[in-house]
């Protein structure tokens, strides 16, 4: 771009946002699209925290609210941390922000500078390595396979971790894979960090209760790398509350002091209202959510079943989150004597042009032989997907 700054080239459009985009400019002209591309719960926000939003409007809680979070927000995170997850977090080292997406820049920046290494497991969320990138950081890739359930194992990270290492980032439950971690799987990787001190971790949580396998389990349970832990989560999948737009993190008191400054200078405090409607949601028991969840699983279910039934398409089964992460490669070199499919962004966009369904090439999340398939949305529209997709692909030879 003309004048644009080296920040700038930098930054590649987030693929996520780009397909939604597409999704909604044929829909502009008439095309009955289907968008199974953005990671958006399709309920609506729980009543009781609508209520709660409510009341904040009616008491006037309208002003500038604190950088880092009104107090008594941070005083339910830090005991939701306690009651849902056994983290010690004081409100002190808790960060509100306008999502969770600023809350992992606001880390991002604070920690990482030129040459920092940063290792992140493939595949990853797409604005991980962007916000690495921003911060003239070096993402340092590790690739996984559908085998293995797309998790990375210890000694894989261990393998990377060098003197310029400072950060690992991952998210469980993932986004895309839906691969969730166990607490044996995460008690090993707090064995590799007691190794290598200078080496903090960031966890993604955001979809802690969309979660198929039981309890959920955190990296900053293990005492021994508690300081070295942060957790971010937020509101917008487990309540569906996307569009009210707040994250947040517990941290080592040094990381969330930082985090504020930063954010203090760019948007200051997250919306008052959602503040206090945040409050209603992080003190709700859990179950309370849990039909959306219920919801999710039988979707699972059956996306799992009616993706079995395409030829050349290799699944697993995702045990949280909203995705299905297929395995597409098969579909490579082939073509419908118009169009030839040479990768994951070749096959999403002719499924998007020929079958009228929005998807996500895996390539975007650092697996460039998937397919993210998000079935946030109606039974009736995911069985309609797929049979689209199904014969959409079946032009392909």
């Amino acid at each position: 771009m003309e004048n644009a700054s080296p920040f700038l080239s930098r930054l590649s459009e987030s693929a996520t946002l780009a397909m939604s985009r597409k999704s909604r400019e044929l829909r502009e002209k008439g095309i009955d699209v289907i968008s199974l591309s953005l990671g958006e719960p399709d309920f609506n926000t729980p009543e009781f925290i609508k209520d709660a939003a409510r009341k904040a409007l009616e008491d006037n809680i309208t002003k500038y609210p604190p950088v880092n979070g009104f107090k008594e927000l941070r005083e339910a995170i830090s005991n939701k941390f306690k009651r849902d997850n056994g983290i010690n977090y004081s409100p002190d080292q808790i960060v509100v922000s306008t999502g969770a997406k600023q809350s992992i820049a606001n880390l991002i920046l604070a920690m990482i500078g030129n040459g920092d290494e940063v290792i992140i497991p493939a595949p990853y969320w797409v604005t991980y390595i962007e916000q690495v990138k921003m911060a003239e950081g070096i993402p340092v890739v590790i690739s996984t396979s559908i085998e293995n359930d797309f998790k990375v194992t210890a000694s894989e990270l261990e393998e990377k971790i060098k003197g310029k290492t400072k950060l690992i980032m991952f998210s469980s439950p993932c986004n895309p894979s839906g691969s969730v971690y166990s607490k044996n799987e995460l008690a090993a990787i707090a064995e590799v960090m007691e190794r290598h001190p200078h080496v903090y971790a960031m966890c993604d949580e955001i979809y802690e209760h969309i979660n198929f396998v039981g309890g959920h389990e955190s990296l900053a349970q293990f005492e021994n790398i508690a300081d070295r832990v942060i957790t971010v989560n937020g509101v917008s999948k487990g309540f569906a509350m996307t569009g009210w737009r707040l994250g947040y993190i517990g941290a080592p008191l040094w990381i969330a002091k930082a985090c504020a400054k930063i954010q203090g200078q760019v948007t200051s405090g997250a919306n008052s209202i959602t503040q206090m409607a945040t409050i209603a949601a992080v003190n709700a028991d859990p179950s309370r959510t849990h039909y959306m969840r219920d919801a999710f699983k039988e979707r699972r279910e059956l996306v799992s079943r009616l993706l079995s039934e395409i030829p050349g398409v290799k699944t697993n089964e995702p045990e949280g989150a909203f995705y299905h992460f297929p395995e597409i490669s098969d579909y490579f070199g082939k073509s419908d004597g118009k169009t030839e499919i040479k990768d994951s962004f070749d096959l999403a966009e002719y499924i998007l042009s020929e079958g009228h369904v929005a998807t996500v090439a895996g390539a975007a999340f650092g697996s460039p032989n998937n397919l993210r398939i998000s079935y946030a949305a109606s039974e009736e529209e995911l069985t309609e997907a797929m049979s689209r997709i199904k014969n959409t692909l079946a032009k392909l030879s």
